[in-house]
């Protein structure tokens, strides 16, 4: 009977990676044991490679949050306020336009908006956001609303969330972010953010969105309770979704941030298990094209660093980013876009500037 050691395990699931078989949970784990971790970014890099060539995507974009009034008690969140609460605020039509034209220049692609789960307005007041966005910036693509707000507005409307969804579209909807999801276990979901959508209805969201032509975004919020073997259901959820839809076009890990900038190192991920999960998600993720490195939770140095362990996708200049520097994340708020071009160069990938959809705009 055959010993089977660390070398010889790394062998048969890079074997399997490079054979097209799909890794299962169990390889998963080994990955996330295993010594050798430049073993698992050279099978991330080369899975990437196959798939996206030298190719590094970034997008010219803005973040809007309309509002940081918020029903649900996610025991991460730094962001969300109770009505009446001092720093609480809900932009009507003028003050999110006002927003938005002093940030404005003609280089934006993309409107990536979320906020809080606000039950003191109606439904419409999320539709007229987008109304106005599409009315005002006609070429800015709309990217909003996660499928944890998708199931809350639902309950706030009475509506279905394939009705509620047909309405957004209708506004001038296109595309979803991923967040919403953190992990995707009940177990986690009840201790971490009882409040909003379950695993079930968080994936229902994305399905609906799929099957009405929306191409949506999946993210993990790790780094908190969470087991090794939660983030790797977590991953396989989201490819098991994606086999039937193939509807989602990148996965974002994204690291958890301490409550406080003063936080000490020890609450925060380590640089080795950033770089081991960006790999583990490019190698069990086989059916999705883009694995994105997010510089504002893992900082710029490090995204340089994951673009050689299977990230293909450093997202974009991100003006005045909020969620993530509300509790603890020490990068700063935006890049410009000459900065991201070096970061990508000095890696010796090639820089790609894209729309929300992965179509080239220009190639550096």
């Amino acid at each position: 009977m055959a010993i089977i050691t660390q070398e010889t395990k790394i062998y048969d699931i890079a074997e399997k990676v490079r054979n097209g078989e799909r890794l299962s949970i169990e390889d998963g784990l080994f990955l996330y044991e295993t010594n050798d971790i430049l073993g698992v970014a050279q099978l991330a890099n080369e899975v990437n490679a196959r798939k996206n060539g030298d190719n590094v995507y970034f997008i010219e974009n803005m973040y809007i949050n309309p509002t940081n009034v918020c029903e649900a008690t996610c025991s991460f969140c730094g962001f969300k306020r109770k009505p009446g609460e001092e720093g609480a605020y809900t932009m009507n039509e003028e003050q999110l336009l006002e927003y938005v034209e002093k940030r404005w220049n003609d280089n934006i692609r993309e409107f990536h908006i979320v906020g809080g789960h606000n039950n003191e307005v109606p439904f419409d007041y999320y539709l007229d956001t987008i109304r106005a966005l599409k009315k005002h910036y006609p070429n800015a693509a709309v990217k909003a609303y996660t499928g944890a707000e998708i199931e809350f507005f639902a309950r706030l409307s009475g509506l279905s969330m394939k009705e509620v969804l047909e309405e957004l579209v209708k506004a001038g909807l296109d595309t979803m972010p991923g967040g919403g999801a953190e992990i995707l276990t009940e177990r986690y979901r009840e201790k971490m953010s009882p409040d909003k959508a379950s695993t079930d209805q968080w994936l229902e969201a994305h399905e609906i969105a799929h099957g009405l032509g929306l191409r949506t975004h999946a993210t993990m919020l790790y780094g908190s309770i969470e087991t090794k073997e939660e983030r790797l259901i977590h991953m396989d959820r989201v490819r098991k979704l994606q086999d039937q839809t193939n509807g989602f076009m990148v996965f974002i890990p994204l690291a958890m941030q301490p409550r406080t900038a003063s936080m000490g190192l020890m609450r925060r991920t380590s640089a080795f298990d950033d770089m081991r999960t960006i790999a583990i998600s490019r190698l069990m993720l086989d059916n999705f094209d883009h694995v994105k490195a997010y510089w504002i939770n893992i900082g710029v140095q490090l995204t340089q660093m994951a673009l050689t362990f299977g990230a293909d996708d450093i997202h974009g200049t991100l003006i005045e980013e909020r969620i993530s520097h509300s509790v603890g994340a020490l990068t700063s708020q935006g890049i410009t876009r000459k900065e991201l071009v070096h970061l990508i160069k000095t890696a010796n990938k090639k820089p790609v500037e894209r729309d929300t959809f992965y179509n080239i705009i220009k190639e550096y």
